[in-house]
């Protein structure tokens, strides 16, 4: 067998006899002093020393959050101003640059219009002394048509007949027929 010579050697008689020392009423008395006594120091300890740590973590916690939650109202609060602001800038850079294209359109139909006066300017000037020019070449011309329609009649008359027509005699019919 495994059991040990010692404990065969004690009488189970013995064994039975006896209560578990914790559950014995003859030692409650003692047990509860000293569960008070141990129950009061432990929470003594806590009170003293664990707690007023554990507290200390907490508010330092609970003031961290605190500041982190300040900062970020006051980032989202910057970060609202700044989206305002750009949103400012950004109207009045449209309004700006919508002047502006509004001048610079207004400013070159300005000069366009002046050198479409301009243009139609020489333009009229060149038409008048153009059609001055025509005026005068067809007037040089008609004057001269009487001349050459009375040589055109001699020559087509003496082609037919053969013999020279009297110059007299032609002028007055093309000067009867009034050409010009």
């Amino acid at each position: 067998m495994l059991i040990s010579s010692a404990y065969a050697a004690t009488p189970a008689a013995g064994a039975a006899k006896g209560v578990f020392p914790p559950f014995d009423p003859t030692w409650f008395a003692s047990q509860l002093i000293w569960l008070a006594i141990t129950f009061g120091l432990l929470y003594w300890l806590m009170s003293r020393v664990a707690l007023p740590r554990v507290a200390e973590i907490l508010k330092t916690r609970e003031d961290r959050i605190a500041g982190d939650l300040k900062s970020a109202s006051d980032m989202q609060k910057q970060a609202d101003d700044a989206a305002v602001a750009y949103e400012k800038a950004l109207s009045d850079a449209k309004g700006n640059a919508q002047t502006t294209v509004q001048q610079m359109r207004d400013k070159l139909n300005a000069q366009i219009e002046s050198d479409r006066k301009t243009l139609e300017a020489g333009l009229n000037d060149k038409l008048a002394a153009a059609e001055a020019q025509i005026a005068s070449t067809k007037a040089q011309a008609m004057g001269s048509v009487a001349g050459i329609a009375t040589d055109t009649a001699g020559e087509i008359i003496k082609h037919i007949t053969g013999k020279g027509a009297d110059a007299a005699a032609i002028a007055r019919a093309v000067a009867a027929e009034k050409i010009g």
